[in-house]
């Protein structure tokens, strides 16, 4: 039985790739009920690692074969959302652009979540979530300063800028749908969102707080007071001692007894600062720097790898970490009161519920 504050919301979601299956993924952890369209035929079964897929039911469907096609559109007469990936033009040319089912389900939410958006000079075009962060300014921002912008995981542009707003997106127009509105269209570019995740640095340029330069700025590893600093065991650590009652800890935790370290904000001094707090961090292990700060208002916490990070305690005492079937896997979020979400199943093989899937949404 699902559970959750979605419990009761239907959404079709056709099968895609990275941030579509993660935006289903978090509808369904939140007690939604999520179909997925699968390619008829497949057949793979259900692989408990592929925790992106848990959750979701699968229906195994042709959709170049126009009896399948309908009964696609039989499931979004019944759905209160969509959720598709697929280049501009890709459903219109299935029998499944939004025209078609909007005029079959007037009150449906239709997303649609491309890298470039369904309008636009590079509507059409091929591209990863690299490409999608590079001309929108938050690429160009991250890095080392010599020069060379680091490719981040692929948090900002498929998970952040695209599920992300996917999810909220779709949810938006559920709202407005419960309060007497109509369904629509969402259009979510993955560049669009990124940019959007980008706007306090926009506005920190506009001040005068933040300059094209790499390492240069207070959140960008230019400060010495907001970086990661490697330990005498090769481990690292991160400090985030931003506000003055915070970096005082830092300077009093940490032995900083140079006069230097008194002018904070002074980034003239912040390079030759870097180097001689990074001696410092040399001087311990890891796990001594977390004995003297973790748990202090310094804003710090050990740099862990994922085989760490689900032992940490205080992921342990959040159950921040969950294991099902052997594989360990960040655990649905956030948290609800009255509502908690929950993982509603194990993922599931292309096409294995298909007559339950019918049967249970009234379609013969």
């Amino acid at each position: 039985m699902a559970q959750g504050p979605l419990n009761g919301v239907k959404i079709v979601e056709f099968a895609g790739i990275g941030p579509g299956p993660f935006c289903g993924m978090l509808l369904s952890d939140l007690g939604a009920d999520v179909i997925r369209i699968d390619r008829k035929g497949d057949g793979r079964p259900g692989r408990a690692a592929d925790v992106m897929g848990r959750g979701r039911r699968s229906i195994g469907l042709n959709l170049k074969d126009p009896a399948d096609v309908e009964t696609a559109l039989k499931l979004l007469e019944k759905a209160d959302g969509l959720i598709e990936g697929f280049r501009p033009g890709v459903m219109e040319r299935n029998g499944l652009g939004p025209d078609v089912v909007l005029a079959r389900n007037p009150k449906l939410v239709y997303g649609r979540m491309t890298g470039w958006g369904q309008t636009g000079a590079l509507s059409h075009s091929a591209g990863h979530d690299l490409n999608y962060i590079a001309i929108t300014g938050a690429l160009h921002a991250m890095g080392d300063g010599d020069g060379r912008p680091r490719p981040p995981l692929n948090l900002v542009g498929d998970y952040g800028g695209g599920a992300l707003y996917l999810a909220m997106g779709l949810l938006a127009g559920l709202m407005n749908v419960k309060n007497g509105g109509e369904g629509q269209v969402v259009d979510v570019a993955m560049s669009d969102g990124a940019a959007s995740l980008a706007t306090m640095f926009y506005g920190m340029k506009a001040m005068g707080l933040w300059t094209d330069d790499r390492e240069a700025n207070l959140l960008d590893g230019g400060a010495h007071f907001y970086d990661t600093y490697e330990c005498a065991d090769g481990k690292w650590v991160s400090i985030g001692s931003i506000e003055p009652q915070f970096y005082a800890l830092l300077v009093e935790k940490a032995g900083l007894t140079d006069p230097e370290f008194q002018a904070q904000m002074d980034r003239s001094k912040w390079p030759s600062l870097k180097e001689k707090i990074k001696t410092v961090f040399k001087t311990k292990t890891r796990d001594e720097w977390c004995e003297i700060m973790e748990g202090t208002d310094i804003c710090f916490a050990p740099v862990l790898s994922m085989s760490e990070a689900p032992h940490h305690q205080h992921n342990v005492d959040r159950q921040t970490f969950v294991e099902v079937e052997g594989v360990v896997q960040p655990a649905p979020a956030p948290r609800f009161s009255a509502t908690p979400g929950a993982i509603q199943g194990r993922p599931a093989g292309l096409g294995e519920h298909s007559d339950e899937i019918l049967r249970d949404w009234g379609i013969t």
